[in-house]
């Protein structure tokens, strides 16, 4: 009996990634015998971070269609062409058993071909508001995993199963680990700790934001804070005085977010659908900053799910530059509402989403 194969597709930024490899991950603990070939877009991160998770991917040449007027567009038939051929190819050649989309640019033309050959399919949604690629398989695939509730409204109810979204393997196992996070990031065991993220990118918002807090930060040196400015912006913030504070360090990238968490008593960060899942799970306290550059603008709709039921705080984008930081003063010197959000975030959690949804795969060959 051959091992069974399984295309995983999609990508474009840590939100898409790494539920990718979670739902890898929880095939091969199903059955490891289990081949795997992942489709991504040349270019993004999917294509650095997926072979360092230890499995192989292929890149199409494919980028999203711009709102505004731009000359970029003129590409993108000729790209969405090439994509889709070449994923016919990948398609062919691998013969999957079960194509998998988590959404991004390279989903599309893979989870299209595949659901055209008869290929079992399905999509994962990780937002309130469903991806314009996903809504565009919702009539061609064979299920469709989501993580929040109403979403028949882009997708057909007889393929809707709630799942939640899966998270990084680490993030689920921070008990106790506070004492080793404190020494890995060079923290005071007495001191309360801000973990301040924006996307393995960055957040400029953020980090202005950040920035415009340079007398507050400095004046608080009871708070230390662990700072991820992102790659398109470390250099520029390293040379400023914010990132210079004894209070305050600076990082391009949290390789160990699970040990950020760990350390955190409470997390600024926008509200991208992983992040959200990743809260609910570690139980922590946070303050929301929506980007508001994202479609449909999904993320003050994911931020709102937890705003509504008292298990997070949210500060819109436009206010984040002159009262993120003293928000996030005020709500740690209220030990009661951190306590209040911690354990109303916590009944949001959904544990075990990835395997829920490699058995909703397994199930479907």
């Amino acid at each position: 009996m051959k091992n069974k194969r399984i295309i995983i597709s999609g990508g474009g930024t840590g939100g898409h990634i790494f539920p990718a490899i979670a739902i890898a991950n929880a095939l091969k603990a199903l059955d490891n015998s289990i081949e795997i070939q992942f489709v991504g877009a040349k270019g993004k991160m999917e294509m650095e971070r997926v072979p360092k998770a230890g499995y192989p991917i292929e890149g199409l040449w494919i980028s999203g269609f711009q709102r505004q007027l731009t000359t970029r567009n003129l590409m993108f038939p000729f790209k969405l062409i090439s994509s889709w051929f070449k994923a016919f190819r990948i398609v062919r050649s691998f013969k999957p058993d079960a194509a998998v989309g988590v959404g991004g640019y390279a989903s599309g033309p893979t989870l299209d071909v595949a659901a055209r050959l008869g290929v079992p399919t399905l999509i994962q949604e990780q937002n309130s508001y469903a991806g314009v690629t996903n809504r565009l398989l919702a009539n061609k695939v064979t299920k469709v995993c989501v993580a929040y509730e109403g979403l028949e409204r882009f997708f057909p109810k007889e393929k809707i199963i709630f799942t939640g979204n899966p998270v990084r393997q680490a993030i689920t196992k921070i008990a106790g680990k506070r004492a080793e996070a404190i020494k890995h990031f060079g923290l005071d065991e007495h001191k309360k700790t801000i973990v301040v993220v924006g996307g393995s990118l960055g957040a400029r918002t953020i980090n202005n934001a950040m920035e415009a807090a340079f007398d507050l930060i400095a004046k608080n040196q009871g708070v230390q804070i662990i700072w991820q400015a992102g790659k398109l912006y470390i250099d520029e913030f390293e040379q400023k005085e914010t990132g210079q504070l004894p209070n305050v360090k600076l990082t391009k990238f949290i390789d160990k977010m699970d040990l950020a968490y760990a350390a955190a008593d409470l997390i600024i960060s926008r509200a991208g659908a992983a992040t959200i899942s990743e809260l609910c799970l570690v139980a922590k306290p946070s303050i929301l900053v929506p980007s508001p550059n994202v479609s449909e603008d999904h993320q003050t709709q994911n931020a709102m799910a937890l705003v509504n039921k008292n298990a997070a705080v949210m500060v819109k984008d436009s206010e984040a530059v002159t009262t993120m930081f003293q928000t996030a003063l005020d709500l740690l010197d209220n030990e009661n509402q951190l306590n209040t959000i911690s354990k109303n975030v916590a009944a949001l959690g959904m544990k075990n989403s990835a395997e829920r949804i490699a058995k909703e795969v397994l199930e479907m060959i």
